[in-house]
């Protein structure tokens, strides 16, 4: 029944994409059914072929190396603070957790790590034969299967970097192709971080943030296709080199380490400011009187408006305002943080299924701060397409938030 549930809450997701859509009549309803099916058959042979599930397994190995690596580069570096012997009686482990010292800096190895398999050539092959797979698959141009699928490691401004010179020519539901595909996943350089978050609640989390940053490719596809429908003719060009990210290994481990610090402190900068501000926001609405026996916050408001979509991915109706509440988080606010709260849930809160929807749900960038991010750096890449990417961006809010969901929804009908 549950699994049920997910499958027509799949294609009710579609609808509203449908009715979300700039030009109804001319969605092209096959391509819609292949990006569906693609979706579909990829997320089966990736969460169930037993081969390819071990292959999976071993990225959980990975992440907790990553991790341990970072551990002693802070332990270094700061010493008990980074996660070293304490010169003290422990009384509460929880406590001596510092979340800027011992977590967050698997940023800077993340970064260090990515740059320098791209200079390696490690990657580029991989992203160049996804890129391929789309094209052939979902007949989109060599420009936008490329972005879309660099998208798995890169986030929502570094990916399109790849197809810089192109993006001029992109038609508009290109374009929207390409916003899309950045809003609706992660970069590789939190990837390590969130599945640490998530590890304790989610055992194999690292393997379930790598599978939907790859669906994520065609369902973001598939959601910009009927949100923004092709009605002119593309004039991108199909073949691409990858650029050169850097003049020698050492040269991108310093240039990886230098993006992974301004990432860092970004992300330092914001989980201050936006506890302080959701703070502030249900002490002024506990001004309010009490609704049924609780007070009013922020996150019950949000669990309200966004708990029938959680409903409609499988989500129990009776966890739904639980799994709405970590939703809005991730719109209004961001990804990272609607992480923490998944982590930090009592067990009894949503069941071992919804929070395993939920994962592949709140996998995106799609926040009003992220749109903010990928306007500024796409306009300074082309800003002859400024008017048409300031006029996208809100809807790729929109997009990348449905994308996600749908990948909950086709999650829960497998599982």
């Amino acid at each position: 029944m549950a699994q049920t549930q997910s499958l027509l809450g799949a294609f009710a997701l579609l609808g509203l994409c449908w009715l979300l859509s700039e030009n109804r009549c001319a969605v092209r309803w096959r391509d819609a059914a292949i990006g569906l099916a693609i979706t579909f058959a990829l997320a089966l042979l990736l969460l169930k072929v037993p081969t390819i599930a071990i292959a999976f397994g071993a990225v959980n190995a990975a992440v907790d190396a990553v991790a341990a690596a970072t551990r002693a580069g802070t332990t270094l570096a700061f010493g008990y603070l980074g996660g070293g012997p304490a010169p003290f009686e422990v009384k509460d482990p929880a406590a001596s957790f510092v979340l800027a010292f011992q977590a967050l800096p698997v940023v800077l190895v993340m970064s260090a790590l990515t740059t320098l398999l791209f200079h390696w050539r490690v990657l580029p092959p991989i992203v160049n034969g996804f890129s391929w797979l789309l094209g052939r698959a979902m007949g989109v141009s060599g420009a936008v299967g490329l972005s879309t699928a660099a998208n798995v490691f890169l986030g929502m401004v570094e990916a399109p970097l790849f197809i810089r010179p192109y993006l001029a020519r992109l038609t508009r539901s290109e374009l929207f192709m390409v916003m899309t595909g950045g809003m609706a996943g992660i970069a590789g350089t939190v990837f390590v971080l969130y599945s640490i978050f998530l590890k304790p609640v989610i055992p194999d989390a690292g393997a379930h943030l790598l599978i939907a940053a790859l669906l994520g490719a065609p369902a973001a596809l598939l959601v910009a296709r009927i949100m923004v429908p092709e009605t002119e003719t593309t004039r991108a060009v199909e073949a691409f080199e990858t650029p050169e990210v850097a003049s020698s290994a050492m040269d991108a481990i310093v240039r990886g380490t230098a993006a992974g610090l301004e990432l860092l402190w970004s992300i330092i900068a914001m989980l201050v400011v936006f506890v302080a501000l959701v703070w502030m926001a249900n002490a002024a609405l506990g001004l309010l009187p009490d609704i049924a026996g609780a007070p009013v916050t922020l996150q019950r408001i949000l669990g309200l408006v966004m708990a029938p979509v959680c409903w409609l991915m499988g989500v129990p109706w009776s966890e739904a305002m639980t799994a709405g509440g970590l939703m809005g988080t991730k719109t209004v606010l961001n990804e990272l943080l609607a992480y923490l709260d998944l982590a930090k849930l009592p067990k009894e809160a949503l069941s071992e299924r919804s929070r395993l929807i939920m994962v592949y749900a709140l996998c995106g960038f799609a926040n009003f701060g992220s749109l903010g991010i990928m306007i500024a750096g796409l306009t300074g890449m082309a800003p002859e397409r400024r008017e048409d990417i300031v006029a996208l961006g809100p809807r790729t809010i929109v997009s990348g938030t449905l994308t996600t969901c749908l990948l909950g929804a086709v999650v829960g009908a497998l599982t």
